[in-house]
């Protein structure tokens, strides 16, 4: 069938750690932090780090990060929040006053506090057993001594320098550092970052929170007011993690874990609950051309309709709104929104009050003794707001867009207020078993929600393995453009034409897109089998996505 071809997913197997990622650089540095007799965290930040200098344009020093951390030896889950907060001096009515009804989508406004760094610092803190320069030393490398330029990087740059140029004119530091021939990368051509190898260089020598804390925290807050940011150096220093809670749901008999709020963890989880409130068509249905059940992918379209409209009505900083987690994850709440679903016919849902757009990377690790990271770090958009600093190297989110000006808003931008974000890192559990079963996620903006839970169906409900399951077709739910309804499906053509037919009959505006389409989101797993490495008969499955550069790594 030429119309969906078939790629082979590689499925990896192993006994004593795995790690997956959307470059194959980066699972290569994290296995040999595992090889090394590292911990999961350790090569989560290894892993982390160099993708953040192979692949800036989904994540780097300057952005968030979310994760669940397995500990083996304690039996227990945690998470750790490391998104950051809007500037002490952060004013919606003064921007509101000034013109704006909205935040800029690129520029210095739309800069928050980075928080990943200090997440590695916290989790390494904690868990982390090999030095910080054992564990930075493949991204040092990787950014003084360069790597070859590949066509997802190349296209990155190409596609974001209009709209940096645009918001900060040309010649700023995102192409003194991504651009600095002048001319588009060549396919293999080696790029060099020197600046943000010396600030790598200078997080391992005088410690992670030297980012906050230290000389560099100090150039950071010279650098971002030079461009117009009003991120201070106190903005910097007073910045915090917070370990928490998972939350969870049961799906059919598997616990689905998450990320509490302000992540989209309860997004995913809510629209799990939703579709269980349904019969699943037969396993035989799932497989690597997508469900062939138009049924079961309009239930899912229109459960994730539902739940992103709960998102834009709740999802923002806990400490600045209290979100009724316990209601929106209740099985009785799910079924009153199941009620409300025809199953024939689409449904026009309410304008979205949240932009669109996404730019990030999934990484999860699991190590000899069976401790697991599931890891999730964005800068938001391609490249984030565009302002690079070209003295660090360090490139910063553009989080703060998210934020509303509208004073009504629940996500409303406040002083040191953390906006609501798309990630969700997860990991799964078998019913009544001590150890994860899978840890898994995706990126892909608003997607991530929609496309993990069709991972988690596919692994539930059809029984599937880790690599079937990332690398099946997927659809997205999206609105065309900023704040539209969310009904245009995307979905790629490796599904069955009768499926997207049926879709259509329904009354879905059905984009057809290529195979493997990359902007559907890039999800990735590891399998703990039978227990994984900490079980005396456990090993390892994983799995990337293909419509990543990533190649999964055991060994």
């Amino acid at each position: 069938m030429p119309d969906r071809p078939l790629v082979p997913q590689p499925l990896v197997r192993g006994s004593h750690g795995a790690v997956v990622a959307p470059h194959h650089l980066a699972t290569a540095a994290g296995l040999a932090i595992l090889r090394a007799g590292g911990h999961a965290v350790d090569a989560a930040i290894a892993t982390n780090a160099v993708l953040g200098v192979v692949l800036p344009s989904g994540c780097g020093l300057g952005g968030d990060a979310f994760w669940l951390v397995w500990d083996e030896a304690a039996g227990v889950q945690t998470a750790l929040n490391g998104s950051g907060r809007a500037p002490a001096s952060a004013d919606p009515a003064a921007l509101r006053a000034g013109g704006l009804e909205a935040l800029p989508y690129r520029g210095p406004l739309t800069i928050t506090v980075p928080g990943a760094v200090r997440s590695w610092a916290d989790a390494h803190s904690r868990l982390g057993r090999l030095s910080l320069g054992d564990v930075l030393a493949p991204a040092i490398q990787l950014a003084g001594d360069g790597f070859p330029a590949w066509d997802g990087f190349i296209t990155a740059v190409e596609t974001t320098l209009p709209a940096v140029v645009e918001a900060l004119g040309s010649r700023s530091g995102f192409e003194q550092v991504y651009r600095y021939h002048g001319r588009p990368w060549r396919p293999g051509e080696r790029v060099r970052l020197p600046a943000l190898a010396s600030t790598l260089e200078r997080l391992a020598d005088a410690g992670l929170d030297d980012f906050y804390d230290g000389d560099l925290g100090e150039r950071q807050a010279r650098g971002l007011s030079q461009v117009g940011s009003s991120i201070s150096a106190e903005d910097l220093r007073g910045h915090t993690s917070t370990w928490t809670r998972p939350i969870a749901t049961d799906y059919r008999g598997v616990r689905v874990t998450t990320h509490p709020p302000n992540s989209s963890g309860i997004v995913a989880l809510e629209l799990l609950n939703i579709l269980e409130t349904f019969e699943p068509p037969e396993a035989k249905a799932f497989g690597a051309v997508g469900v062939e059940d138009a049924r079961w992918v309009h239930l899912g379209i229109e459960a994730a309709k539902l739940a992103m409209a709960d998102r834009d009505a709740w999802l923002t900083d806990p400490d600045f709104l209290e979100i009724p987690v316990e209601r929106l994850l209740s099985k009785a709440y799910a079924g009153e929104l199941a009620a409300g679903i025809d199953p024939a016919m689409a449904a026009r849902p309410p304008a979205a009050t949240n932009p669109r757009g996404g730019g990030t990377v999934y990484l999860a690790t699991v190590d000899v003794e069976g401790n697991a990271v599931s890891l999730i770090e964005s800068n938001y958009m391609g490249f984030g707001s565009g302002v690079v600093d070209p003295e660090t190297g360090i490139h910063y989110q553009n989080r703060g867009s998210y934020f509303s000006l509208d004073a009504s808003h629940p996500n409303v931008l406040a002083p040191r207020k953390r906006t609501l974000h798309t990630l969700l890192p997860g990991m799964l559990f078998r019913s009544g078993a001590r150890r994860p079963w899978i840890v898994t996620g995706a990126m892909g903006g608003d997607a991530q929600p929609q496309v993990h839970a069709q991972v988690v169906s596919a692994l539930v409900d059809g029984a599937v393995d880790v690599s079937t399951a990332v690398g099946a077709p997927r659809w997205f739910v999206d609105g065309d453009e900023h704040f539209a309804p969310p009904v245009s499906v995307r979905a790629e053509r490796r599904y069955p034409a009768a499926v997207l037919d049926e879709l259509e009959a329904m009354g879905h505006p059905v984009t057809r897109t290529i195979p493997f389409n990359g902007s559907l989101g890039h999800a990735h797993a590891i399998e703990l089998v039978d227990g994984g490495p900490a079980a005396p008969d456990g090993s390892l499955a994983a799995a990337t996505d293909p419509r990543s550069a990533g190649l999964p790594a055991v060994w």
